[in-house]
C-alpha cells in the first residue's frame, strides 16, 4: 500500500499494517497459528508442540488470537471441561502469506546469521 494510502486514516485509527503486525509479530502467535495449521488442539498438545512456552503466555496468546478471529475457541461441557482450538478461516488466509515468510527465513536464515557474525567482528 502506497505511503499516500496509509495517510489518509483518520489520526485515532491505527495504520492497519502496523495494527495486525503488532499482534501477530510477537514470538508466539506465529508459532501457535502454524501448530493449529493441521487441525484441532487442546491447550496440553500445543503446550507440548510448542515446547518452551509457558502455560501463561500460551494462554494470553490465544486469547489474543481469538480476539483477533485468527482462531476459535470450543468449551465442550464435560467433566472436566474440554476446549478445542481450531483456525478460522481468517487464520487459515493468514498461514498463506505466511508460510512464503517462513520458507524465506529458513532459507536465509544462515546468510543472516554469518552476516551477524561479520558485523559483531567488525564493531
Amino acid at each position: 500500500m502506497p505511503l499516500q494510502e496509509l495517510k489518509k486514516f483518520e489520526p485515532d485509527t491505527p495504520c492497519p499494517i502496523r495494527d495486525v503486525l503488532d499482534r501477530i509479530g510477537d514470538q508466539w502467535s506465529v508459532l501457535v497459528l502454524l501448530t493449529l495449521r493441521p487441525g484441532t488442539r487442546r491447550f496440553n498438545e500445543l503446550m507440548r508442540e510448542i515446547g518452551d512456552i509457558s502455560k501463561q503466555m500460551l494462554s494470553r496468546t490465544l486469547k489474543r488470537l481469538e480476539q483477533d478471529g485468527f482462531i476459535t475457541r470450543t468449551v465442550y461441557p464435560e467433566v472436566p471441561p474440554r476446549v478445542e482450538y481450531s483456525l478460522t478461516e481468517l487464520g487459515h488466509s493468514f498461514l498463506e502469506p505466511m508460510r512464503a515468510l517462513v520458507a524465506w527465513a529458513d532459507q536465509n536464515h544462515h546468510a543472516i546469521a554469518e552476516a551477524r557474525e561479520r558485523y559483531r567482528g567488525g564493531n
